[in-house]
């Protein structure tokens, strides 16, 4: 007798749905893992089931309203298993800038009736409100991440998280290094690899999409900022971005927004 297959939901919290398409932008191969999963909710493919019971439950989004919070906790019960994708659900993602900031202020600076607005306080990732038992981190997730994480499972195999730093990844591919030749503001070593190094190969700085690498020496790499002559207030820029509420690079946000210039020179 056949294996039954693997069902599947993928959720939708506050996001813009970019995660989502790592499943849709297979191409050929979406047609391939159908045969071995089944999607029960999955509103973006057009398939609508919300509370239905499922072996693995795909989240995309930040937990930033009451009905977020609500959603996530509803999900969390009907999975056996729960994997966060992308920025937004792993750290929070752009939207968690507010945490940084006066929200109220900003809402009633741009909406003439802000007591309509209905969110949490903060902008946060999943796991500070449930159980996650897995993160692809990525600011969208690659279709080849998806892919990788859905082999394993099928194979029955422990997924591994990909926790190894970007600047591997450009070691590997023999890219010159643009924070030692071109002085860039490169996040590479402190970033988790997953883009096969893109920015860099452009020799472009790397923005941090992939969030913070495993024991990422963020203080070192801030001070360098510092030797290439950033400002405090444009150091904490590089680390508020993307993954503004992951520990590492909120703590560094908060110290260089700390500190003013005329220190640098003391």
């Amino acid at each position: 007798m056949a294996n039954p297959k693997l069902t599947l939901a993928v959720h939708k919290l506050t996001s813009c749905s970019g995660c989502q398409l790592a499943f849709l932008n297979q191409g050929p191969a979406l047609l391939e893992l159908l045969e071995e999963v089944a999607f029960l909710h999955f509103i973006e493919a057009g398939i609508e089931g919300p509370d239905q019971q499922v072996d693995v439950a795909f989240v995309e989004g930040s937990v930033s309203t009451p009905e977020d919070l609500e959603r996530a906790r509803t999900l969390r019960r009907n999975s056996r298993l729960v994997v966060t994708i992308g920025a937004c659900a792993t750290s929070g993602g752009i939207q968690a800038l507010r945490n940084m900031a006066d929200g109220p202020a900003w809402q009633a600076a741009i909406y003439a009736r802000p007591d309509f607005i209905d969110t949490l306080a903060t902008s946060t990732g999943v796991a500070e409100h449930i159980k996650v038992d897995f993160e692809l981190w990525g600011c969208p997730i690659t279709v080849e991440q998806m892919r990788h994480f859905l082999r394993q499972l099928r194979l029955g195999v422990q997924p591994r998280p990909e926790a190894e730093k970007l600047c591997m990844e450009c070691k590997r591919r023999q890219q010159v290094c643009v924070m030692v030749t071109r002085g860039a503001p490169c996040l590479g070593p402190v970033v988790r690899t997953g883009c096969g190094a893109l920015c860099p190969a452009f020799g472009r700085a790397c923005y941090g999409c992939f969030g913070p690498s495993e024991q990422p020496n963020c203080d070192s790499l801030a001070n360098r900022f510092a030797g290439l002559g950033l400002v405090p207030d444009d150091i904490a820029r590089r680390f508020a971005a993307i993954h503004s509420h992951s520990a590492p690079f909120r703590e560094q946000s908060r110290r260089w927004q700390r500190i003013d210039v005329r220190e640098l020179d003391e």
